[in-house]
């Protein structure tokens, strides 16, 4: 059974077997801030099983998959019979998140997210696994590139962006290696960098998280100008634009220094 690449699902399924092991050895068990381990596994996009093979070999885990394309679904219950009643027919962007990995409703269990992310989809994987940080410890993942880099980006980095801070927030991130096109079928037109994702010890940023995103939404959407100018629809507070963080551009400012000027924005509303 041959299952066709599709390009209207960012298909592009890995051939390299070493490269392959070698993403899957990334797992490392981390645990959360609650100090509960993970034992389920959740692979996105899984394709034809070529990541998933390497991930069963390793009885530390329990690995489940999530697979939108049918032909896929098909070939990995034909040819991977170890999947029996681990694979998720679904879209992982819009499935109920209780219902992951294992399709239990009220699920709350810690469990790993692990993929060769399909890219026309891979930022929107990450703010769904941030949604789920709590039940999240651990991700790997294979972006294009510039997306693996810009997320795992520090601040005055040209990469640095909204997409690095928010999830800096909660996970310690490190870039991990570069991928070749020729070693994907279809070649995509540009390399891939994997990553790796581990949830950090914060619970509480302290300040209000939908303040925070808003600020650093708004302080990289002019990110030439400094965060007075850019911060000016958000109404700033006298605290905060007294503060000599205003005179700085998003791209100079840590996690640390958005949740002081989050604080600040936030300090009329709360006098």
């Amino acid at each position: 059974m041959y299952v066709k690449p599709k390009k209207e699902l960012g298909q592009h399924f890995l051939k390299d077997l070493s490269i392959a092991q070698r993403i899957a050895e990334l797992l490392t068990g981390h645990a959360g801030p609650d100090g509960v381990p993970y034992t389920k596994v959740l692979e996105i996009g899984p394709g034809t099983g070529v990541l998933t093979q390497f991930l069963l070999q390793n009885s530390q885990f329990d690995t489940y998959v999530i697979e939108i394309d049918r032909e896929s679904v098909e070939y990995l219950k034909q040819y991977v019979p170890a999947l029996e009643g681990r694979i998720l027919a679904s879209d992982f962007l819009n499935i109920r998140p209780d219902l992951l990995p294992t399709k239990q409703p009220d699920n709350t269990e810690p469990f790993a997210v692990i993929g060769n992310f399909p890219y026309n989809i891979s930022t929107q994987i990450l703010f769904k696994v941030l949604d789920m940080r709590d039940r999240v410890p651990e991700v790997v993942g294979m972006f294009q590139r510039e997306v693996a880099q810009r997320v795992a980006s520090g601040p005055g980095n040209k990469d640095y962006g909204i997409l690095s801070v928010l999830l800096q927030a909660w996970y310690d991130i490190k870039y991990e290696f570069t991928v070749d096109p020729s070693v994907f079928n279809p070649p995509p037109k540009v390399f891939s960098g994997v990553i790796s994702l581990k949830r950090n010890g914060v619970t509480d940023l302290g300040c209000d998280v939908k303040k925070f995103t808003q600020v650093v939404k708004h302080g990289f959407s002019q990110r030439r100008k400094t965060l007075r100018n850019a911060l000016k629809p958000l109404s700033p507070s006298e605290a905060a634009l007294a503060s000599p963080l205003m005179d700085k551009r998003a791209e100079q400012l840590g996690v640390a220094e958005f949740v002081a000027l989050t604080i600040l924005m936030s300090e009329r509303a709360e006098g």
